[in-house]
């Protein structure tokens, strides 16, 4: 495979505060603070930037000195977590804000959103309300892309060009939802490398899981292992499209909460 792999991360943890939630199922997708050092660093010592998302689509994508690195959500630690160690080892990151989490308790506020922008990141849009766009009518769709949109360009005072699907839930709709408004790229959570010829509206991600050491970081941001990763994630995608997403989501949630003895 060849192409730009896009690592998807979320909220970091820290010995110092909670986390914005506890449930199993969000909670598996938040890295600590000492692995996510150690994940940059492994991608440093190889050979490898960190690219914010307008880095990534700018460049040849057959180079391989190269990995996108974005977060979702806009949780604090975006900010007094991951900016701190991506400017210490020369890294770019586009850092995807929900608008309503904004103020929430373990969420950026307002000035910390503006503070990781003028601090170099690049701050893209993780939609309004984080509702999965492929549920909702056109008109709360397009609401959704568009306000998001403007009230983050209103307390950066910079464009925002990029947006991600809350729960990787997508559809042409969507990308066609992103373009109108105004986007330049719509990243998802299917799983693959991205090359100059994929469609800037159906940009792929690969998920970095809680218990990722950075030797699996590594082969991802080399591309490897990702056609089994994928075969596992179709697999889910199917069950979601079969049960609908409240159900799915139902059913993920008591296989989590058993698997975690709550």
């Amino acid at each position: 495979m060849s192409g730009v792999a896009y690592l998807m991360y979320h909220e970091l943890s820290r010995p110092d505060r909670e986390l914005c939630n506890t449930d199993p199922g969000y909670t598996r997708y938040v890295v600590d603070e000492t692995t996510f050092r150690a994940h940059v660093e492994r991608l440093r010592s190889d050979g490898l930037r960190g690219l914010s998302v307008s880095e990534a689509l700018s460049r040849d994508a057959r180079r391989a000195d190269g990995v996108a690195i974005t977060f979702d959500d806009g949780c604090e630690t975006d900010l007094v977590g991951a900016a701190p160690i991506l400017r210490d080892a020369g890294f770019g990151a586009t850092f995807y804000v929900t608008v309503e989490h904004v103020g929430r308790r373990g969420y950026l506020s307002k000035a910390q959103v503006r503070e990781l922008s003028d601090l170099g990141f690049e701050i893209g849009s993780h939609a309004m309300t984080h509702r999965y766009l492929h549920d909702l009518p056109t008109p709360e769709v397009r609401r959704e892309l568009v306000d998001s949109k403007r009230a983050l360009e209103d307390m950066t005072g910079r464009a925002v060009v990029h947006f991600s699907c809350p729960g990787g839930r997508w559809d042409r709709r969507v990308s066609r939802a992103a373009r109108e408004a105004g986007y330049s790229s719509l990243v998802t959570s299917v799983i693959g490398l991205n090359s100059n010829r994929t469609d800037p509206y159906r940009l792929t991600r690969v998920a970095v899981m809680r218990g990722m050491g950075a030797d699996a970081i590594a082969h991802v941001a080399r591309g490897r292992g990702l056609l089994r990763r994928k075969a596992q994630a179709t697999a889910l995608d199917l069950a979601k499209r079969v049960l609908g997403n409240a159900r799915y989501e139902k059913l993920r949630g008591a296989v989590l909460r058993a698997a975690a003895g709550r």
